[in-house]
């Protein structure tokens, strides 16, 4: 598809779920934005801004921990949500300055980084790649947390068929990094394309605000899952002293892919902003609200790793007790996650399908349009499909698309936003650092990560053609 097409502005799942009135008509000022009166409070632009963060990558800090060390991963997570509250609040910063000079109510983040562009000459020509370079690096990050979504429920569904037959009500540790398989089933490829027509019935739904209960439903149901992964790590945490305190060089890359994936909310804070009753009291939201999710990623990725050690899977699921408790966590966790896929798949569905459909007459509007996102689920199914590797698939997608949206872009937005009213030679410095940090972590990220899955795949050829060759 032509980029030139693409929308102004960049939808999420709190516009599906948490619509806005119409935004002022002049400049805001004293932070007058879209929300007003009817905006959302603190507490709900808390609730979502936590939502946007906690998801399946929550589930694979364990293993990044592994990957990083039991000192160099905690430290490493803390420095990067450091460093990614500072990116989102630079974020806001630049769509406030810009949308006073522009005379917009709002910005997305596409338009922030195009106007940004227009402040620097030599740029301004080129100015609207900016916002369609950033919607495509929304569409990859969205389409790929769709891919993370179609591998977790197949495994950890898998898991819990397999061992139907042998779930007790004694919920003994379990050191090995899969439920122990009592009835061997089929491969989790076939498990991705059973649930394809969920899927696909699932986005074609008209209106996500029909789903807004389920949505509820499945909030609280993951944060049960989430009490109860906690209390189980906490009550089986074995001695550490033999854990690497520091990880591989080689897997440090691994590790970067899959901490920035788990730090996936960039693409909601300016929708957030936007939205609240007071957005002057959005920076401690996002304070808070960061605070909260970063302790949540270093303990739950901490506890993980000293609870299973070296047998950490690539969600910490996969590891719990072959016991009714934890097979229903699995279940809950997955029917969570299951809502979830039609919230994140609205994302790139809003940006790619409304200029196809456009060009169509309003009597094949709607044929098209279910077309369209039917076709868009088939592929993010056969993506999965051909990764098949949970651990793996997060960290390239982080590697590959939210190292630009969390880390590289936010910096240059600043030099760009402030070019004409001078940028300090320290702040340069800084938002140079920032950007080479994340430009480092997607070389080396998605590298690393495409020779593992190369690796893998290669040892699941072999170890297949030597047993068919027996």
């Amino acid at each position: 598809m032509d980029l030139t097409t693409i929308t102004s502005s960049n939808p999420s799942e709190m516009d599906a779920l948490c619509p806005s009135p119409p935004g002022p008509s002049r400049p805001q000022r004293n932070y007058e934005r879209m929300g007003g009166q009817t905006g959302t409070s603190f507490c709900q632009t808390l609730i979502h801004l936590l939502k946007g963060n906690i998801g399946t990558g929550l589930l694979g800090l364990p293993l990044a921990v592994k990957n990083a060390g039991l000192v160099v991963g905690p430290v490493s997570l803390l420095l990067m949500g450091i460093i990614a509250v500072h990116c989102m609040r630079l974020l806001v910063k630049c769509s406030h300055h810009l949308s006073t000079k522009m005379n917009r109510p709002s910005l997305s983040y596409g338009e922030a980084v195009q106007y940004g562009m227009e402040n620097v000459l030599w740029l301004r020509r080129h100015s609207n790649w900016g916002k369609r370079t950033v919607n495509l690096f929304l569409i990859i990050t969205q389409l790929g947390f769709c891919c993370v979504y179609f591998v977790f429920l197949s495994d950890n569904v898998k898991q819990v068929v397999e061992a139907a037959n042998a779930t007790t009500f004694s919920c003994q540790m379990n050191y090995t990094n899969q439920t122990e398989v009592l009835v061997p089933s089929f491969s989790s490829r076939l498990y991705m394309l059973c649930f394809l027509p969920a899927m696909i019935l699932l986005v074609l739904i008209p209106n996500l605000k029909y789903l807004a209960p389920l949505s509820l439903v499945a909030n609280l149901v993951m944060t049960a899952s989430l009490v109860l992964i906690y209390f189980y790590s906490l009550t089986h945490i074995t001695n550490p002293a033999n854990l690497p305190k520091v990880g591989r060089v080689k897997d440090y890359p691994l590790f970067f892919g899959t901490a920035i994936f788990a730090f996936e909310g960039i693409g909601v804070v300016l929708p957030l902003e936007n939205k609240m009753q007071r957005p002057q009291s959005f920076s401690l939201v996002l304070y808070l609200g960061m605070g909260i999710v970063t302790f949540l990623y270093i303990s739950l990725g901490t506890i993980g790793y000293m609870c299973f050690g070296e047998h950490i899977g690539g969600s910490i699921t996969l590891n719990l007790p072959n016991c009714w408790t934890y097979q229903a966590v699995k279940l809950l966790y997955c029917f969570g996650i299951f809502i979830t896929f039609a919230l994140q798949f609205y994302v790139p569905a809003e940006i790619l399908i409304p200029p196809v459909v456009a060009r169509v007459s309003v009597r094949w509007e709607r044929a098209v349009d279910l077309l369209l996102r039917t076709v868009l689920v088939i592929f993010t199914c056969a993506l999965a499909i051909l990764i098949p590797e949970l651990d793996l698939v997060i960290s390239l997608v982080g590697s590959v698309s939210s190292s630009f949206l969390a880390l590289i872009f936010p910096p240059i937005l600043q030099n760009l936003t402030f070019h004409t009213e001078g940028v300090s030679p320290l702040v340069t410095i800084k938002n140079v650092v920032i950007s080479l940090v994340g430009l480092i972590g997607f070389l080396t990220g998605t590298y690393i990560a495409i020779v593992e899955i190369i690796a893998r795949n290669t040892l699941k050829h072999n170890e297949t053609f030597s047993y068919v060759v027996q």
